[in-house]
């Protein structure tokens, strides 16, 4: 069986196992949350609510994945940090002389036990909801399951042979070699030169937001809180590509702070990185909405996606707390736009923005979690 190769019990040992020992604190006191507080008598009425909600409400299954997702951000970051842990080289020359099958094969294993709490929880919710006679959200769920630990192999795999690779040059730069590149255009050029699997995995979770959500709002797809919502899902799902880019700041452009660049040229220029990253979604935006109404999700979206970036100047590159402020911010965010007030939400989000970049951008250490 494939669950006895060597390479598939080393991972499991040395990443699933060492996550659970690092984060146990953290997932005992979730455990505590979801058992300790609430009594004994109502737990088991309490999670079966729960679970039906999930498997019969959209917007209650969409505020669960988002969690979901962040536990899946965090082992992404956990495992892609150990990669450049000086125990950890020898996989860069045992692991990647097998096949990219046997690798992704092995990878998938690990990450499914890193899942596992997501796993068990999400079984159990599709039981529940069958069991009512509810069958398009659970099957919702196993897409989900399969499509991200599928993903998340894919991100190890591409990780761990690139490191190997070393020395290979991508096309785009070696084709732009001679271009004149923008400052904002830098870390667009970094994302095709080292980050693409992280790239394409966010693009196609953004395509599988916005087509389920349409798709399961298909009798309220005209309600703007409908795309607002979509949108606020599909930026939560590029703070990776966020992060990096704080990362790749930190530790490329560190010289820039010596530039003669005042704090708002350089907030219009972060802000254009990011409408880049999200010209695709603006394309469909333009494609489906009204000019006037395209413009304005696609400026909520870059304010929100600008709160998020510039969070990362105030407490540095800590992911366990960025996750946590993400958690925070997208439950008052979704709120907002539910009680149409979307229109808010672009001042409001940029001028908080600006104000963490302008009081902490000289004063930013980018401080790496250990975690």
């Amino acid at each position: 069986m494939l669950m006895q190769q060597p390479l598939t019990k080393i991972l499991i040992k040395v990443f699933a196992g060492s996550f659970y020992q690092v984060h146990a604190g953290i997932l005992f006191f979730v455990f505590f949350i979801m058992v300790g507080c609430v009594p004994g008598n109502m737990l088991l009425t309490y999670h079966q609510s729960l679970m039906l909600g999930m498997t019969s409400s959209t917007v209650m299954l969409g505020l669960v994945m988002v969690v979901w997702l962040m536990y899946i951000f965090k082992s992404w970051h956990y495992v892609t940090a150990q990669f450049f842990t000086a125990d950890k080289q020898f996989l860069f020359y045992s692991s990647t002389a097998l096949s990219r099958t046997k690798q992704l094969t092995s990878w998938s294993y690990a990450q499914a036990v890193i899942m596992m709490p997501v796993i068990i929880y999400a079984l159990l919710s599709i039981a529940v909801g069958v069991s009512h006679h509810y069958y398009i959200l659970p099957v919702v769920i196993i897409m989900f399951l399969i499509s991200t630990i599928w993903c998340s192999a894919l991100l190890y795999v591409r990780v761990l042979n690139r490191l190997v690779d070393g020395s290979n040059q991508s096309w785009l730069l070696r084709l732009s070699g001679n271009w004149r590149k923008p400052y904002f255009s830098l870390y667009i050029y970094h994302i095709f030169d080292n980050k693409k699997v992280p790239y394409f995995i966010t693009k196609g979770l953004s395509w599988l937001i916005i087509t389920g959500v349409f798709y399961l709002f298909d009798d309220v797809k005209t309600d703007l809180r409908v795309a607002g919502i979509a949108m606020l899902a599909v930026v939560t799902a590029h703070i990776v590509l966020v992060f990096e880019e704080r990362r790749f700041e930190e530790t490329f452009l560190g010289f820039s702070r010596n530039l003669p660049y005042r704090r708002l040229q350089l907030f219009l220029n972060f802000t254009g990185v990011y409408f880049l990253l999200l010209l695709p979604e603006s394309v469909w935006l333009f494609s489906r909405f009204s000019p006037l109404i395209a413009l304005e999700l696609l400026l909520t979206g870059l304010s929100i996606i600008m709160l998020f970036h510039c969070l990362l100047y105030w407490f540095g590159l800590n992911m366990d707390r960025y996750l946590q402020w993400i958690m925070g911010l997208f439950i008052v965010l979704f709120w907002v736009i539910m009680f149409h007030l979307l229109w808010i939400l672009i001042p409001l989000n940029f001028t908080i923005a600006f104000l963490f970049f302008y009081y902490n951008y000289y004063r930013c250490e980018g401080v790496m979690s250990k975690k």
